[in-house]
């Protein structure tokens, strides 16, 4: 069954351009793009199922996570968009461009290729376990929870954007834990649907990421044909890493969809 997905929306004129975030990632992550993004048009960022503020619910396929978004724009009656998702959400984009070609205006993938990937999130789903177990009293014990598993003080920054006060105090993970991890193996495998999206596309990538490789570029052009792929000094949290090269990569790829 779709989940109904939180959104925030700017409001404005013309096609909108819906963010999709990654893995353990939600909304809230956007703030910035979205603040330099809202002065020339329409976006929407969206919670995922199992993350942000939306609900939680079993499933965790591609199909599933992009009948939730067409379920969105339908219920916000936008007919087309141009959808730009990272990560995890890229797959979610790429399932959506094959499964209903007619609602994208355009593609933009970050850092990640229509592929399966290997297991590299034991870590920190240990370190939100222990989150869980252990009912921080503020961010400070959260990050020492955090830490006992996952050494990077970056990661732990930002699995830390999904905590929230608790009604009976303390902090706590407003995550569907249990869900992400039961489909794990799902979101770690290609993207769902069909052929090939043909309709303008573009791939950032990182030059310091191991997601978007040279080797990959066969397999992910014969899913997305037309993708212009732009590498970035940065690693797979390229948005975060590089802001203003990401944000003027992205306004450019939509001018030249304007005037095509």
């Amino acid at each position: 069954m779709p989940v109904e997905l939180n959104f925030q929306d700017t409001g404005g004129e013309g096609v909108p351009l819906v963010v999709i975030h990654g893995l353990f990632g939600s909304a809230d992550n956007w703030r910035s793009h979205v603040k330099a993004w809202q002065e020339t048009r329409r976006v929407i960022t969206v919670d995922l199922r199992n993350h942000g503020r939306s609900p939680h619910a079993e499933g965790m396929g591609y199909d599933a996570m992009a009948e939730d978004v067409v379920k969105l724009l339908d219920r916000l009656e936008i007919p087309s968009a141009h959808l730009l998702g990272h990560s995890m959400g890229g797959k979610v984009v790429i399932t959506l461009a094959r499964r209903s070609p007619e609602r994208v205006a355009s593609l933009i993938v970050g850092d990640i290729a229509p592929l399966a990937y290997g297991h590299d999130h034991d870590t920190v789903f240990a370190g939100l376990r222990r989150l869980e177990e252990g009912r921080p009293a503020n961010r400070r014990e959260a990050d020492d929870l955090l830490g006992e598993h996952v050494k990077e003080r970056a990661v732990r920054l930002f699995l830390a954007t999904n905590l929230e006060r608790a009604e009976q105090g303390g902090l706590q993970l407003r995550l569907g834990l249990d869900e992400i991890q039961d489909d794990y193996e799902t979101i770690m495998g290609p993207p769902a649907g069909e052929g090939a999206f043909s309709g303008p596309t573009l791939v950032l990538r990182g030059a310091n990421s191991s997601y978007v490789t040279d080797a990959m570029l066969p397999a992910l052009r014969e899913v997305l044909p037309e993708a212009k792929v732009v590498t970035l000094e940065a690693g797979h949290w390229l948005h975060a890493e590089q802001p203003e090269a990401f944000r003027e990569s992205v306004e450019a790829f939509l001018a030249e969809c304007a005037s095509s």
